[in-house]
């Protein structure tokens, strides 16, 4: 079964309702419904926020629900001076920024895959892409209103494949992002669930992938640009992404 993960309420809010036959079984503080999206069947779940909240999550869906593969929607802050509010990425490479065990093994390694980093389904990847590239040009005027589209100045946007990072860290400051570009120069963007849910899947030997709409560009205006980026717009990203990515299936 195609599970979908969203790290924030509202997407997961939307995605839900727009659900057919939904059947809704509670876990661990988690509401999973399982039901028809869009003509596949998929169970779909609030991740909540951090590591720990994702990584027991995507354990659920795999070992109560027999995922066999995730998709991850969620947002993220800008790494990369290429990219702008309202852009899209697709995870080619998940790390975990936070993961520090010097000098017993190179900083990045998660100790039990003995990697930096963990590959996302490269066929999902182009995918997905394909999927982000058409929402923009075909559905992001309709499903997003346009006080919203103004005021973030939602023209012309991108989606772009590579590298995200995540830690229990909200990244707020130039000084943090001049410090991951220098680490980990080939990440896009940064946020809080999508490596952990990586190391669960590679244990699990799950296929997944991430896709990530830009929030904010994870300096002092990140607070700031957030709240509202998540309520009004990334919701829609995400419902249009997805539907474009299952009717491509």
């Amino acid at each position: 079964m195609l599970a979908i993960l969203s790290a924030m309420r509202e997407e997961n809010t939307l995605l839900s309702a727009s659900l057919k036959n939904v059947k809704t079984k509670n876990i661990g503080s988690r509401s999973y419904h399982c039901g028809e999206l869009f003509g596949q069947e998929v169970v779909v779940v609030f991740s909540h926020w951090g590591k720990v909240a994702a990584a027991s999550t995507v354990t659920v869906l795999i070992t109560e629900f027999g995922a066999s593969e995730i998709v991850f929607t969620g947002v993220a802050g800008a790494i990369s001076e290429k990219l702008r509010i309202g852009d899209i990425v697709i995870g080619n490479r998940l790390y975990q920024h936070d993961m520090d065990v010097r000098p017993i093994l190179p900083r990045h390694t998660i100790p039990l895959l003995n990697v930096d980093s963990m590959p996302s389904s490269a066929g999902r990847v182009h995918q997905l892409e394909l999927a982000a590239k058409a929402f923009l040009a075909n559905d992001l005027e309709s499903m997003v209103d346009e006080t919203y589209r103004r005021s973030l100045s939602l023209v012309d946007r991108q989606c772009l494949v590579g590298g995200i990072a995540s830690g229990d860290q909200f990244i707020s400051s130039s000084e943090r992002v001049d410090d991951l570009r220098q680490r980990l120069p080939d990440v896009l963007c940064v946020e809080m669930e999508g490596g952990a849910v990586a190391q669960v899947c590679a244990e699990f030997d799950v296929p997944f992938s991430v896709v990530r709409t830009i929030s904010d560009s994870a300096d002092e205006a990140a607070a700031i640009d957030f709240p509202v980026f998540v309520e009004r717009v990334a919701s829609q990203y995400s419902l249009g992404i997805i539907k474009r990515f299952i009717e491509s299936l």
